[in-house]
């Protein structure tokens, strides 16, 4: 199973984020953290980096659903979506979401197939937007 539903897309990086930030939110999903990962190591490190955002997504009703059948789901949540820069191609970056499928695998909980199925839906539709 890959761990990621991803493209690749070019453009500046801010216009990636807008786009995806956009493309999501169509599909009903809130950003609720925002991590970036170039300025965060820099500053904590030292450490130099492409270009790497991570966005805490989360759709509330696909959320709900999944906390109602298994508490401790909301380990795995939000859903991560991760804009970074492709090194070796300029004005290109890889979009990619967690694929919702890893938590039946991690949980064991059946319960929760019909919740990843259309959390990938959704994801895979904010993903083929870009």
């Amino acid at each position: 199973m890959n761990i990621a539903i991803g493209t690749k897309v070019s453009g500046t990086f801010d216009d990636v984020v807008t786009r995806t930030r956009q493309a999501l939110a169509e599909q009903g999903f809130g950003i609720l953290t925002e991590i970036d990962m170039q300025a965060t190591l820099k500053a904590k490190l030292g450490e130099d980096m492409e270009k790497y955002l991570i966005l805490g997504a989360c759709n509330p009703a696909l959320a709900h659903r999944a906390v109602t059948v298994d508490r401790q789901i909301g380990l795995l949540l939000p859903c991560n979506v991760v804009v970074r820069e492709d090194t070796e191609t300029e004005n290109s970056f890889f979009v990619e979401a967690m694929n919702p499928d890893l938590m039946v695998q991690v949980s064991g909980d059946a319960g929760l197939e019909s919740v990843a199925a259309d959390a990938a839906v959704k994801l895979r539709a904010a993903i083929d937007a870009l």
